[in-house]
C-alpha cells in the first residue's frame, strides 16, 4: 500500500483527496495536514471528508506526517515550496496542483526536483490534459486564418483569474503559434479596442454559481469554427488524476514531471 499524506485536508479539494485515497485499493491515508489554527484540528480526516472515520487525525506537524508517508498531495496556495522541501527531505514523492506559483517559485521547484520526484500541473484532470494536447495539435494544424479565444468559467468562490488551467492553455497556444504570452494574450475587451489582430489570443474569465470548471478553446475563421471544450462536474476528476500521478512517481528517483508525462502524451 502506498502511504499518502494530504496537505490542506479540510479544504474542498483536500476532502476529495482524503475520500478517494480511503476508497483506493492500493493507497492508504498516512496523514492529513492543515494550518495550526484550523477549526478542524484534531478531528478525524475521514469524518471531515464525510467518508467515515479513517483513524487519521488532522494535524499541523508536517515533519511527523511526511516521515510516515511515501507521497504527498498538495493543492494548497501557501507555503508550497517549504512543504515540498520537508517532504523531499523525508523521501516522499510530491504531487502539486497549486496554480499560484510565481515564475521564480517555479524555477525553485525545478531545482528541488533534482533531489526528488515531483509532478507539478495546474490541472490534474485526465480530460483537461487531453484538452491541452488537442489544443496544441489544433493550433499547429490550423493556420493564422483561425483566431484563438479561451473562455473559462468557475464557481463564485474562486479567487484567481484567469484559472491556472486557462493560463496553461494560453501558454501552450502561444508556444504552438510562436507568440509571447505576456505580450500577445489579451484579457477581456472593453470599449473601442480596434480590430482584432492576427497575433492576439483572447482570454475571458467567467464566475458564477457552483461551476467546478469549464474550459473552451475557440478556433474561429471565416465560414467555420472549431471548439474544444472540457467541463468538470465533480472535483473527483482532479483527485483521480492526482492519485494517478502518485502511482506514476513511485518508481521515479528525481525529476520534475507534469500530467502530460503521467498520461504519456509527450
Amino acid at each position: 500500500m502506498i502511504k499518502v499524506a494530504v496537505v490542506g485536508a479540510a479544504g474542498r479539494m483536500g476532502r476529495r483527496f482524503v475520500a478517494n485515497i480511503c476508497a483506493s485499493s492500493d493507497m492508504e491515508l498516512s496523514g492529513a495536514l492543515e494550518i495550526s489554527n484550523s477549526p478542524f484540528m484534531g478531528q478525524d480526516a475521514g469524518a471531515v471528508a464525510a467518508c467515515g472515520d479513517c483513524g487519521v487525525k488532522i494535524s499541523a506537524d508536517s515533519e511527523a506526517v511526511f516521515a510516515a508517508s511515501d507521497a504527498v498531495i498538495n493543492f494548497s496556495t501557501a507555503g508550497v515550496l517549504e512543504s515540498t522541501k520537508i517532504a523531499l527531505k523525508h523521501g516522499c514523492k510530491v504531487v502539486i496542483g497549486t496554480t499560484t506559483l510565481s515564475a521564480d517559485e517555479k524555477a525553485e521547484l525545478k531545482e528541488l526536483a533534482k533531489n526528488g520526484a515531483i509532478v507539478f500541473a495546474p490541472n490534474m484532470s485526465i480530460g483537461v490534459n487531453l484538452l491541452f494536447y488537442l489544443s496544441r495539435k489544433a493550433a499547429e494544424i490550423l493556420n493564422e486564418d483561425f483566431d484563438i479565444e479561451i473562455v473559462e468559467m468557475h464557481h463564485n468562490l474562486k479567487k484567481d483569474a484567469p484559472s491556472g488551467t486557462a493560463v496553461r492553455l494560453g501558454e501552450i497556444l502561444c508556444e504552438a503559434r510562436d507568440l509571447d504570452y505576456d505580450k500577445d494574450v489579451r484579457h477581456g475587451r472593453e470599449g473601442l479596442v480596434g480590430e482584432r489582430t492576427k497575433k492576439e489570443i483572447g482570454m475571458h474569465a467567467l464566475r458564477g454559481g457552483d461551476v467546478v470548471g469549464d474550459h473552451t478553446v475557440i478556433f474561429a475563421a471565416n465560414g467555420e469554427r472549431v471548439e474544444l471544450t472540457h467541463k468538470a462536474s465533480s472535483r473527483d476528476t482532479f483527485a483521480r488524476g492526482a492519485l494517478q500521478a502518485v502511482r506514476f512517481l513511485m518508481d521515479k528517483k528525481s525529476g520534475l514531471y507534469d500530467m502530460q508525462d503521467v498520461l504519456k502524451l509527450k
